[in-house]
């Protein structure tokens, strides 16, 4: 006997939902930027075209900043008067030979997974066309997720009605999951809840201007808040939970230094892809340097040494952090112990090493900016003091 899927209670991030309770039993996600990391693909296909067209390129932020579906706006914009036909003819002609380079989004594979474990419906509402789908879904191996796929659909705001209609779906029971501010026009159309996650095509910025109902890093965060409290569904980390229930989160960052005296700057989705220093959250019953040291190395494949405390900042409510957080930043200097060879991890988008005084002229985060005036008024801006 099929047994019904847990609760999920909706609490909007911003202050009480339109919805009071919900039973979240259907998930409907879009696919690109939400489920596979198809942008180098979908990038150098575009490129191609603005080289046929005999247009400019453009960088990979220049295209998260003005890509927007549906798509012809896009192509409005950079190359007027040239007829969508052969437009779409020069993309799928370059994203045929490239898409081989279209991988699954860390936490994907176990995030749908666990959905189907509890039983939940899950449907695809998607701009990829049918043949592009099915070659990504069978490399990926998602092809026996999905109860139904809805793909090729260049406005989904026309879609999602009907959607819920041949389904018999309830708006009140299901989530729409993209990464992209359409995504949420589109939750928004059908009168679903919304879900914008980080992974994807816009930036923190343009989600919000759009008003999702919650914004999350990434599916593995949104898998959390739906198994805390027995699948209890409260937005974006609980930023709506009590004051006296919630306590400040401590963490710890550093400047990470090269032999040639310059430092580690990393570009984060969730500061609002502006550049910071690598760290993390100190565990219970952990210090604070071995949670230094252990943050690093996860996020950034370095060991380190002669680490040195430089000041303790408080960051409330900060506008550039995805979510209602109150950080007690603990900030180090420190140097690198070994090959300053360095590997990503999901978290971060980009890095860099910089002279401090040139990380500056960057686009920081504030806590960031503070940290590195602290350290050159303190005269340690070459490398730090052993």
């Amino acid at each position: 006997m099929r047994t019904a899927p847990p609760v999920a209670r909706f609490v909007c991030a911003g202050g009480p939902s339109r919805y009071t309770a919900a039973v979240i039993r259907n998930l409907l996600f879009d696919w690109s930027g939400t489920l596979v990391d198809d942008l180098p693909a979908v990038l150098e296909a575009t490129n191609y075209v603005l080289r046929m067209a005999q247009r400019p390129e453009v960088t990979r932020d220049q295209f998260r900043a003005e890509f927007a579906l549906p798509f012809t706006l896009f192509y409005d914009r950079h190359v007027p008067g040239v007829p969508l036909p052969l437009l779409e003819g020069w993309f799928h002609e370059r994203f045929k030979q490239v898409q081989d380079s279209v991988v699954p989004l860390p936490h994907a594979r176990e995030f749908l997974e666990w959905c189907q474990a509890r039983g939940l419906k899950l449907f695809i509402l998607s701009t990829v066309r049918p043949d592009h789908f099915k070659k990504q879904a069978t490399k990926a191996g998602f092809g026996n997720f999905f109860h139904r796929t809805y793909l090729g659909v260049r406005d989904k705001r026309s879609k999602i009605r009907a959607l819920l209609e041949e389904n018999q779906l309830s708006p009140d029971e299901t989530l729409f999951i993209g990464d992209m501010q359409h995504d949420v026009d589109t939750a928004k159309a059908g009168g679903v809840h919304s879900c914008a996650v980080l992974t994807g095509y816009n930036r923190l910025e343009q989600l919000r201007t759009s008003q999702p109902d919650m914004i999350v890093e990434h599916l593995g965060e949104l898998r959390k808040l739906l198994e805390r409290d027995g699948f209890a569904f409260s937005l974006a980390a609980a930023p709506t939970a009590p004051a006296e229930v919630r306590w400040p989160v401590v963490t710890v960052g550093a400047l990470i230094y090269n032999d040639a005296g310059e430092v580690l700057m990393v570009r984060t989705q969730k500061w609002s892809d502006l550049w910071g220093i690598p760290g993390g959250k100190v565990k219970w019953g952990e210090a604070s340097e071995s949670a230094l040291r252990r943050e690093l190395q996860e996020e950034t494949g370095l060991d380190v040494r002669d680490i040195r405390l430089v000041l303790v900042q408080e960051c409330i409510r900060s506008p550039e952090f995805y979510r209602e957080e109150h950080f007690v930043l603990l900030n180090y200097t420190c140097r690198c112990a070994g090959l300053a060879a360095v590997r990503l991890n999901e978290e971060a988008r980009a890095f860099d090493w910089v002279r401090p005084h040139q990380a500056l002229r960057l686009p920081l985060n504030q806590p960031t900016r503070v940290l590195l005036r602290a350290v050159l008024r303190q005269g340690r801006g070459a490398q730090p003091q052993c």
